[in-house]
């Protein structure tokens, strides 16, 4: 089965720092996968290349069977791939509807002939419904996670990727968010790549993990493997005592 994202030797340098290295990995449709890594490990620079914020040095990023590499972020969009961001960026001066509006006009959406009603539920659909009217600027912030989230599906993706979509959040906030990631993976259908670093909530999300450090991509399987994985524990941990003493 032809994967839909396949990520082969993807490296980036920024003069002598290498902050990913020969990255390679495939993502099957409606699969549920993240990316862990200690800050520094190189999670949100290839989710930059991914989505065409920054060019890759050297490598390949094919979706849906075409190449990716050089493609302005708004192309990336229009190809089937939409992304929320660590720091959430709303159209200050909208309103929730406006802002999800805007994302409606995206050419993957052309068959949305009524675009408001469209909108409506996209909100809805996000835990937001009702309050389309209300100023982005009095959101707090776990309904702008939600908010972004909306309007990253008002784009109708194929895969969603998401930046630490439980950043800032309190622990009220986080379940239910979580919940509904589960959801839009099972009733709509979407491939979901996401990044975050709380690991408990993390590892119950998804069904697949890649794991990297320092720029490489160190173990790749399910999260019951890899909470075990020798190279994993010392990316977060360090070496064992026991380590030490044999060394």
């Amino acid at each position: 089965m032809t994967a839909l994202l396949e990520v082969n030797d993807v490296t980036k340098r920024f003069g002598g720092l290498t902050a990913v290295k020969g990255a390679t990995f495939t993502l099957q449709k409606g699969e549920l996968t993240g990316i862990l890594g200690p800050n520094g490990a190189g999670k949100t620079t290839l989710f930059n290349m991914l989505t065409g914020f920054m060019a890759p040095t050297s490598g390949s990023v094919t979706f849906n069977g075409a190449p990716l590499r050089g493609l302005a972020p708004y192309k990336v969009v229009n190809s089937g791939m939409a992304r929320t961001f660590q720091l959430c960026r709303p159209f200050v001066g909208m309103n929730l509807l406006e802002n999800v509006l805007v994302a409606c006009m995206s050419p993957r959406a052309h068959q949305d002939h009524d675009k408001e009603e469209r909108a409506r539920h996209l909100l809805e659909q996000v835990g937001l419904g009702g309050r389309g009217f209300e100023p982005v600027e009095t959101l707090p912030y776990g309904d702008l996670r939600r908010l972004e989230i909306a309007r990253a599906l008002a784009t109708r993706p194929d895969l969603l990727l998401l930046d630490e979509p439980f950043a800032g959040l309190g622990s009220s906030e986080i379940e239910p968010l979580a919940q509904l990631i589960k959801r839009l993976h099972r009733e709509e259908n979407l491939t979901i790549l996401l990044i975050e670093h709380k690991l408990r909530e993390f590892m119950a999300l998804v069904s697949r993990v890649i794991a990297m450090n320092f720029g490489e991509i160190i173990a790749v399987g399910p999260p019951e493997d890899i909470v075990k994985n020798p190279k994993v524990i010392e990316a977060y941990i360090g070496k064992t005592e026991d380590a030490h003493a044999s060394a």
